[in-house]
């Protein structure tokens, strides 16, 4: 459903850590806005019956059973966005801002 890149497991662990969070599974949500465009959120939580369960570099994953088809193919990374400031990215083919417009034919 989702994976789970090293570094941003790296940087669940530690956030898991430091917010005395560590016997809570990771828990991504994300809803699709009226424009189509998705919107992600992420915290440590426990589960509930409607949730799906999965692991990724470790990392135990929460998904409500309505936001799972919507996460089939994505990644979770972390990374440097400008130097010296990081932060989580999702890159997912189900999500309109991430697909690439499909290039004019040349005649």
């Amino acid at each position: 459903m989702i994976k789970i890149t090293p570094e941003a497991a790296k940087q669940i662990r530690h956030s898991a850590e430091l917010s005395d969070s560590r016997n809570l599974h990771l828990r991504i949500a994300v809803r699709r806005e009226e424009d189509g465009s998705f919107v992600y959120g992420m915290g440590f939580d426990e589960m509930h019956d409607d949730d799906a369960l999965l692991a990724s570099e470790g990392i135990n994953v929460i998904v409500s059973d309505a936001a799972k088809d919507f996460l089939i193919g994505a990644t979770l990374d972390f990374v440097e966005i400008n130097p010296g400031e990081s932060q989580f990215i999702f890159i997912n083919p189900n999500d309109p801002a991430h697909r690439k417009q499909e290039e004019p034919k040349k005649d």
